[in-house]
C-alpha cells in the first residue's frame, strides 16, 4: 500500500463501522541491567573488572547487617589502640597492641587476605586485593598496625557504601522482576487448577481475578476489564481490554474477572525475553569498559613494580637512605595505586545509565549500546508507526463502473482478509459484514506493492499506485491525505479505498530534540515522493527518500553510512521493529518503537523504546551521553589524584593515613559521581 498525504480528490464518503484504536504499547519504565553487590573474588579476576551481576537477586540480600558488624566493632578497637599507642606498645614485645588491633585487622580484611590468597594460587596476583594485603602485612611488619587497620577498615566502608550505591542503580529493575506470575489458573473442564506458568500449553484458557497478574500472553475470551500496565510499562493509566483483546504477561488484571486463550508459552512470552535481555545485557561491556580492563593490565603491574623500586633501590643508592623508610613509602604507593575508584565507579555508571535509560521507558541491551548512543550523529527514520500513528481508519472509497463503495470494501475486506498489513487490517475493521474467505484462492503477498489473489474466480489485485503500473492497468492519478488502496479486477481498474493515518503528538517535538543536540535527520519511507516531502517539511526532517521497497531501505542506510565524513559517527535507524527488522540490523544503533510484546523488536534492535513515542530517542541519546561525561570525570578524577598521591608518597609527604583517603575516599567520590546517573532527570542533563 502507497502512503500519499496532500489535498484530498475524494468523491464520496462513507461511515467507517466497527473501526477502533489500535492500542498504545507504552514504556518499559523498569527493565535495566545493573550490577549486583560486590563479589570480591570474581572481581579480583582483574583490576578493574565490572562487578558480577545477578540482576534476580534481592537488595536485601546484602545483609546489612553483616557488612555493618566487622565495622561497629573494629571502630572503637581502632580508637583505644590510636589513643593509647604508646601504652600498649610498652608492653613487652608490643602483645597488647596486637591483642587490640590485630582482631579488627582481621574482621575487616579477611575477605581481601582470603581472596588474594585464592587469586594467588591461581596465577592472579595483580589485583587490588593483593596491593592491599601486601601493603598492610608490611605496615604490620614494621609495626604501624593502626594503619593497616585503617586500610582495612576504610576498605570495607568503601565497600558498605558501594553496596548501597550498587542496590539503588538495581532498584529501577525490581518492578520488572516483580511482575513474574508465579502461577496461572489453568481451566479444566468445570475446574480451576493453579499450576506454574511454564507448564500451560499454548491454547489452553486460564482465568485472572481482579488483582491479579495476567500470567502469559493471550487473547481475551470472555468478559471487559480495566488491566494495570505501569509495572510493564510506566503507563499510569490503566487500559481497557475486552473480548477478542491481546493482554501480555505482567499486566495487573484491576475490575472484573476475565478468561485468556494463551498464545504464546512462558517461554516465549514479552516478559520472559524483557527478563533474558536483563540477564544477558551485562555481557556486553562498553568501550570505556573495555579501555579499563586493557588499562589495569598495565598500571597494576606498573605500581607494584615502582613500590619494589622504591623499596629497593634508595637505600642501595642513596647515602643515609634507610629500608625502613623506604620500604614505608612503598607501603603507601600500594595502597594508593589500588584501582578500586574505577572498580566500582565505571560500571556502576554504566548501569546507572542503563537504569535511568529504563526508567524512562528506553530498554538499552547493554552498555556498549549505551556508549554507541553517545557517537550517533545521523538518525534516520522509518514512517508508519514511528513517525505517525499507524492507527489507519476508511475515510473515503472511489468506486468505477457501476460497483458500488459497500461492493468495493466488501471486494477488499474478501481480498485483503489473509493481510496482516495496518492498512489490511483497517479495510477488514470498516466492512461491518462477515468476510467469506472460502472462495479465495492463490493468496500473494507482493512485498511493497500489495496483494494478488483469486476471488471467486477473478483476479483480484489490491494495493498501491506501484502495484497498477507493474501491472500496466490504467487509473487514478490521486494525491489524498492519506493512505490509498487501489482495486483491480481481472485486469480492470475498479476503484480506490482512502485511508488516513495521522502524525504522532510529539514527533514534531523528536525531530527538533534532535537536531538541537546536532543530530541530522533523515526519513526513508515506501510513500510517494509528494507524501514523503509534505511529511519531511511538516516535521522540519533535513533529508528524505521515498517510494523505497524494503530491500531499497537498507541499500538507502547503506549509503547514508556510506557518506558520513567520520567513521566514529554513528548512524542510528529507528522503525517499528517489525516490517524494519534488516534495516535496524544494519544500522550503527538499531532503535525499535513501541517495542512491548514485539518479538521483532526485542531481538533485533540494540536499542527498545517501549512506547510509541519518537522524542524518546532524543532522551536515549541525551542520558548516553551524560553518562558518558560521568564515565570519563571518574576515570579522570581517579587517576588525577592517585598520581598526585603517588609522588606525595614517593617523596615521603603522604602517609598510609592519606593513602586511604586517596584509596577509598576517591572511591567513594567516584560513586557518588557515578549515582548521579539515576537522578529523575537525567535525560534532560
Amino acid at each position: 500500500m502507497s502512503d500519499t498525504h496532500g489535498h484530498d480528490c475524494s468523491r464520496h464518503s462513507v461511515p467507517v463501522a466497527n473501526a477502533h484504536m489500535a492500542q498504545q504499547k507504552t514504556p518499559d519504565r523498569d527493565c535495566c541491567t545493573a550490577p549486583a553487590a560486590a563479589d570480591r573474588e570474581s572481581a579480583s579476576s582483574s583490576a578493574v573488572a565490572p562487578q558480577a551481576c545477578g540482576c534476580g537477586d534481592s537488595p536485601a540480600a546484602m545483609n546489612l547487617w553483616r557488612e555493618l558488624s566487622p565495622i561497629l566493632i573494629s571502630v572503637p578497637l581502632l580508637v583505644i589502640g590510636l589513643v593509647f599507642n604508646e601504652a600498649l606498645q610498652a608492653t613487652p614485645g608490643g602483645l597488647a597492641e596486637y591483642a587490640v588491633l590485630l582482631p579488627a585487622y582481621l574482621l575487616c580484611g579477611w575477605g581481601v587476605l582470603t581472596t588474594a590468597g585464592r587469586n594467588v594460587l591461581r596465577g592472579r596476583w595483580f589485583d587490588e586485593n593483593f596491593l592491599m594485603t601486601i601493603a598492610t602485612l608490611g605496615a604490620i611488619a614494621i609495626q604501624e598496625l593502626p594503619e593497616a587497620v585503617g586500610v582495612m577498615l576504610f576498605f570495607q566502608v568503601g565497600e558498605l557504601v558501594q553496596g548501597l550505591a550498587v542496590g539503588r542503580s538495581r532498584r529501577s529493575i525490581q518492578a520488572l522482576l516483580a511482575v513474574r506470575p508465579d502461577t496461572a489458573n489453568l481451566q479444566t473442564g468445570d475446574t480451576l487448577t493453579a499450576v506454574d506458568p511454564e507448564t500451560v500449553p499454548v491454547g489452553a484458557v486460564i482465568w485472572v481475578r481482579p488483582g491479579e497478574k495476567v500470567p502469559l500472553d493471550g487473547d481475551v475470551l470472555t468478559g471487559t476489564s480495566r488491566v494495570d500496565t505501569s509495572a510493564l510499562t510506566g503507563e499510569s493509566v490503566p487500559r481497557s481490554v475486552a473480548v477478542g483483546e491481546p493482554v501480555l504477561a505482567g499486566m495487573v488484571n484491576q475490575s472484573s474477572t476475565l478468561t485468556v486463550r494463551v498464545t504464546r508459552p512462558f517461554g516465549e512470552s514479552s516478559i520472559s525475553r524483557i527478563l533474558a535481555l536483563v540477564e544477558n545485557a551485562r555481557s556486553k561491556k562498553a568501550q570505556t569498559e573495555k579501555f579499563i580492563t586493557r588499562f589495569a593490565k598495565i598500571y597494576t603491574p606498573a605500581v607494584v613494580f615502582l613500590s619494589l623500586a622504591v623499596a629497593l633501590l634508595p637505600p642501595l643508592l642513596v647515602p643515609g637512605a634507610t629500608a625502613a623508610t623506604w620500604g614505608y613509602r612503598a607501603l603507601v604507593i600500594l595502597v594508593i595505586s589500588c584501582p578500586c575508584g574505577l572498580v566500582i565507579s565505571v560500571p556502576l555508571g554504566f548501569f546507572g545509565g542503563i537504569g535511568a535509560a529504563a526508567k524512562q521507558g528506553i530498554l538499552v541491551k547493554g552498555a556498549t549500546y549505551l556508549d554507541a548512543l553517545t557517537q550517533v550523529k545521523t538518525v534516520v527514520f522509518d514512517k508508519t508507526g514511528t513517525l505517525t500513528q499507524g492507527n489507519f481508519q476508511v475515510t473515503d472509497i472511489v468506486a468505477h463502473h457501476g460497483m458500488s463503495d459497500r461492493q468495493l470494501l466488501a471486494l477488499a475486506a474478501q481480498a485483503e482478509s489473509q493481510s496482516t498489513h495496518p492498512v489490511a487490517q483497517s479495510i477488514r475493521r470498516a466492512f461491518d459484514g462477515a468476510i467469506d474467505e472460502s472462495g479465495i484462492q492463490n493468496y500473494e503477498e507482493i512485498a511493497g506493492h500489495g496483494i494478488r489473489a483469486q476471488v471467486n474466480g477473478q483476479t483480484v489485485l489490491a494495493g498501491s499506485d506501484r502495484l497498477l503500473h507493474r501491472e500496466a492497468i490504467p487509473h487514478d492519478e490521486c494525491f489524498t491525505d492519506g493512505t490509498i488502496a487501489h482495486l483491480a479486477v481481472d485486469g480492470e481498474y475498479q476503484g480506490r479505498i482512502h485511508i488516513a493515518d495521522e502524525l504522532k503528538p510529539d514527533a514534531a517535538a523528536a525531530i527538533r530534540a534532535l537536531q538541537a543536540q546536532g543530530i541530522q535527520t533523515h526519513l526513508l519511507t515506501g510513500d510517494s515522493a509528494f507524501v514523503a516531502q509534505a511529511i519531511a517539511q511538516q516535521l522540519g526532517i533535513d533529508h528524505v527518500q521515498a517510494e523505497l521497497l524494503p530491500e531499497d531501505k537498507v541499500a538507502a542506510l547503506e549509503a547514508i553510512l556510506a557518506r558520513r565524513s567520520d567513521p566514529q559517527h554513528k548512524v542510528a535507524f529507528v522503525g517499528d521493529g517489525i516490517n524494519d527488522a534488516p534495516v535496524i540490523a544494519r544500522a550503527d544503533v538499531g532503535i525499535a518503537m513501541g517495542g512491548l510484546g514485539s518479538d521483532a523488536a526485542i531481538e533485533t534492535a540494540d536499542v527498545v523504546i517501549m512506547i510509541d513515542a519518537p522524542s524518546k530517542v532524543g532522551e536515549a541519546i541525551a542520558i548516553a551521553r551524560r553518562t558518558h561525561r560521568i564515565v570519563w570525570q571518574n576515570i579522570a578524577f581517579a587517576l588525577g589524584v592517585k598520581a598526585l598521591f603517588i609522588a606525595l608518597g614517593a617523596i615521603g609527604v603522604a602517609t598510609l593515613w592519606e593513602a586511604v583517603f586517596a584509596d577509598v575516599g576517591v572511591a567513594l567520590l567516584a560513586i557518588l559521581n557515578a549515582s548521579r546517573v539515576l537522578r529523575s532527570d537525567s535525560a534532560h542533563g
